[in-house]
């Protein structure tokens, strides 16, 4: 069995160090804030990984250390960077591999769909030259390092454009807005699938340095608005799509920014994980029943 540590403990982190400690490793969990823990074979340890020392001294003997923490969204392109260049340090320093969970961004709105994780990133927001720039970091470590991108999620506790747009008003029963083509196919990242894939990265015996996409489900906002009312026993809510000027009347701006996600179809080849991680994506409805577990 192995040492892992995992950073960042938000519904990935917590389940990819269940999962890691289900299959018997040891496990630390950290965050700035990582609050109780009762997770099997999973220690809960308080730290910044801005502090590539204290990290490193968490991080001691790992055998991988999954980079899963998070920035406040509208402040990527200043706090992303100290985390990232703080967990690089510490792998560096102890000899662990990294594997780091990103998103779509950094492929931006020029990119052919469907995404292909071999695709060069070219950034067209601030956001999306975040994350490529924390990719680019990571994988000129002196380590070897994955990174597994994920679309929108699903899943309990997950914090998500659905989740804040959507999701409250569909609860409730009134009508519901989103952003975007409410008809284009979009593809949905279940969060216990991505933590699948996460884990599934530390058997990878290939060449690193590369990347891999989440195993999704697809559905239009449209759709997953249905299903999610559905599902809840409400009636179908009527639903329309926020124009620029009503976002930006609600302060909406990061959203606007990255609109063009939801304004054509997004698909993700992610045949590469399916065929050499092993990882399927769950049913579209097992994801939506996951984020309602509060209200079911």
């Amino acid at each position: 069995m192995s040492f892992y540590v995992v950073v960042g403990a938000g519904p990935v982190g917590r389940e990819t160090a269940r999962l890691l400690g289900e299959e018997g490793h040891d496990v630390v969990l950290t965050s700035r804030s990582v609050g109780s823990n009762a997770l099997r074979n999973v220690r809960a340890i308080q730290a910044d990984a801005t502090d590539a020392s204290e990290l490193a001294r968490i991080c001691q003997g790992a055998e991988a250390i999954f980079m899963c923490a998070m920035a406040t969204y509208h402040r990527w392109p200043t706090d992303f960077f100290p985390i990232i260049d703080g967990t690089v340090r510490a792998a560096e320093a102890v000899g662990a591999k990294l594997i780091v969970l990103g998103n779509l961004y950094g492929y931006g709105a020029n990119a052919d769909s469907p995404l292909r994780s071999d695709l060069s990133l070219d950034p067209t927001s601030r956001k999306g030259t975040a994350r490529t720039i924390m990719w680019q970091r990571a994988v000129r470590a002196n380590v070897p390092a994955i990174e597994v991108r994920s679309s929108d999620y699903l899943g309990h506790g997950a914090i998500s454009y659905f989740s804040l747009v959507a999701l409250p008003s569909i609860i409730e029963g009134k009508p519901t807005a989103f952003i975007g083509d409410l008809d284009a196919t979009h593809a949905w990242a279940f969060t216990k699938d991505v933590a699948r894939t996460l884990v599934a990265a530390t058997r990878y015996t290939g060449e690193w340095g590369r990347a891999f996409h989440v195993p999704s489900q697809y559905a239009s906002p449209r759709e997953l608005i249905q299903k999610t009312a559905a599902m809840l026993g409400q009636e179908i809510p009527e639903t329309r799509s926020y124009s620029v000027p009503e976002m930006e009347a609600l302060g909406m701006h990061e959203l606007i920014e990255m609109s063009y996600l939801f304004e054509r179809p997004l698909l993700v080849d992610s045949s590469d994980a399916e065929t050499l991680l092993g990882v399927k994506a769950s049913s579209l409805e097992e994801m939506i029943a996951d984020t309602l577990l509060d209200h079911l």
